[in-house]
Formats: C-alpha cells, sequence, structure tokens
C-alpha cells in the first residue's frame, strides 16, 4: 500500500492545532476520484467545525485532516467514472465529514470538481473554490441581489468577501463594504463604491438602509446589521457562531456552502476571461501548514486566502504579492 504525507488534527494540544503524519493513499471507490493534491486552501477557523473532531452520524472523530478546497490533478477514478479524466487538471472541494487536502492525495467525486482556471498556476486556483462558491451562492441563490440594489459586505477583505464584491458589482448593485485601509485600494478597484474602516467607523453611522447584507464576521456586527435593512431586506450570514444559535433571523440567514461543478465551471470561465480576481494571502510550503492554520505565516499580504503548497514541483517558487 502506497503511504502519503498528511497533516491531521491534533487533539492532544491545549488549543486546535495539526501535527504532520503518514497515511495510505485512499482507493477511490465508485463514482470517487483520486486527486493528486497540488496546492490546498486554508480555513483557519475549520479546527474548530464539528466535522473535524466528528463524522456524520455523530460518532467522535479522530485524526482529521483539514483543508477542503484543492487545485490538482485526478490521479486515479473509481467504477463509473471514465478512465479519460485521470490526468485533467481540477480544482474544486471535496465533502466536509471526509478527509481534506493538506495531504498529498484525497478523495472527491466529478460533481465536486472543475476544470482548473488555465490562466491560473495550481496554488492561485486553490485560492478559488471555497470562497468564489460561497459568495455565489450567498448573493445570487440566497440573497438574489438584484441589479440597483445596494448591498453592505462584511469582511470585503476576507477570501470570501473578496468575491462577494466582484459578483455584487457583476450584478450591477450598489456596493459597500467594511475593511482596513491596507485593503481599500484592491477593494475599490474590484467594485465597492463605499468602503468603511471597521477598526474606526461604526458602519451603521455610515450607512443607509441597505436592500442585502453579507455577513462574514458574525457576533456584534451580525447583530448591529439588522436594523440597517429596508423592509423586504434580506442578511445572509456565513459566519460560525451562527451555527447552532437560537435566534430564528439568524437560524434562516444563516448557510453553508456546498460544492457545485456547474459554478465552479462559470467561476473558472470568468477567472480565464479576466473577469473575475482571486488573490492569494500567502503561499506556504507543506511544513508550515500547522503554522498557516494558526495565521503564523509572514510576510502576508492581509487579504485573500492563504494557501499550502503541497507539491512544490507542479509548479515555480511562490510568493504573495
Amino acid at each position: 500500500m502506497r503511504t502519503m504525507k498528511v497533516m491531521r488534527f491534533n487533539e492532544n494540544a491545549q488549543s486546535p492545532s495539526l501535527a504532520p503524519g503518514i497515511a495510505d493513499v485512499p482507493k477511490p471507490g465508485a463514482g470517487q476520484l483520486l486527486i493528486k493534491v497540488c496546492a490546498a486552501g486554508v480555513t483557519p477557523t475549520e479546527l474548530q467545525w464539528y466535522p473535524s473532531t466528528h463524522l456524520a452520524d455523530g460518532q467522535k472523530r479522530s485524526g482529521a485532516i483539514p483543508g477542503h478546497e484543492f487545485s490538482g490533478v485526478v490521479a486515479e477514478v473509481g467504477a463509473g467514472v471514465d478512465p479519460a479524466q485521470v490526468g485533467r487538471e481540477v480544482f474544486g472541494m471535496n465533502d466536509w465529514f471526509a478527509e481534506g487536502a493538506t495531504a498529498e492525495f484525497c478523495l472527491t467525486v466529478p460533481a465536486s470538481v472543475a476544470s482548473k482556471p488555465t490562466r491560473l498556476t495550481h496554488q492561485e486556483a486553490a485560492s478559488v473554490p471555497i470562497g468564489a462558491l460561497t459568495a455565489w451562492q450567498g448573493l445570487l441563490n440566497r440573497a438574489k441581489l438584484q441589479s440597483g440594489e445596494r448591498v453592505l459586505i462584511h469582511g470585503g477583505s476576507g477570501a470570501v468577501g473578496l468575491f462577494a464584491i466582484q459578483f455584487a458589482r457583476r450584478s450591477g448593485a450598489h456596493v459597500i463594504t467594511t475593511g482596513s485601509p491596507q485593503s481599500f485600494d484592491l477593494l475599490s478597484r474590484l467594485g465597492a463604491a463605499e468602503i468603511i474602516d471597521y477598526r474606526r467607523e461604526r458602519f451603521e453611522e455610515q450607512v443607509g438602509p441597505v436592500d442585502v447584507v453579507f455577513d462574514t464576521v458574525g457576533g456584534e456586527t451580525l447583530r448591529r446589521s439588522w436594523e440597517l435593512l429596508k423592509s423586504g431586506g434580506r442578511l445572509v450570514t456565513i459566519a460560525a457562531d451562527s451555527e447552532g444559535t437560537k435566534d430564528e433571523r439568524v437560524e434562516k440567514a444563516f448557510f453553508i456552502v456546498q460544492p457545485d461543478r456547474e459554478q465552479l465551471t462559470r467561476i473558472a470561465d470568468l477567472l480565464d476571461a479576466g473577469e473575475l480576481e482571486c488573490c492569494v494571502d500567502a503561499v506556504v510550503p507543506f511544513m508550515s501548514a500547522p503554522a498557516a492554520y494558526q495565521r503564523e505565516v509572514a510576510p502576508r499580504r492581509g487579504f485573500g486566502k492563504m494557501v499550502i503548497s503541497v507539491d512544490a514541483s507542479a509548479e515555480g517558487t511562490a510568493a504573495p504579492g
């Protein structure tokens, strides 16, 4: 049996963290793809999510591999999958309860991946799936944002917020966002008409009524946002602290992104056409994954998504900026 390098959830640490390990290369079952991972996106809060410590049936889970967005190459296929898929460069997601992509190989299904954008490196492509799909599904599918509407996007410089700004702009909406001064130029270029410094200004004192609030922050920011909604306004939140809430409004507003091949394909087309832009905060080598999940990486750009380079031979040396 072949083995591979992995990063696993370390239950013995005082706080959620990762530790390197070795695992068997998984064998694709019927309808599955085995992906040789070139790069994986980092979502630091994932170490605190339910699927990191539990299986889908509620049983306790040990040593989970995080990182559920990736870019790589189809290495093998299971029964029922076209063998011609082998060798195809893809990007996408896999199931939250599956072992993730902070490993040399991971499993997924054809419905969760699309062809990698040809203009992007694997490292750039790995920064896209969760952020872009979340923004698409939250703004377009859930909030049904329309041309001419006013939308407030909290956390505009984050991995989701940057795509939300671009999709909102493409929808013809008036885009307002919160961010830090170091990202103001980028946020403006991507489509934000108004930018609020969340560290120095209270957004509710700067913004008039809006049709849609797209929240990636949660907590006090979410609580202060309801009063800004016009009659018939919609609020969507992805903040993890909203999961399991007893507030009926928040329960209805909260959602978790799902893989979607059709949407990923459209996103790849927009990236290849130069109509959508991805932003990589920093690229780190595989053995620095624990530091990336603790946000202890320097230098960083301060916006976008951190990425782990799993297969350094897949492309040249990468650096932020």
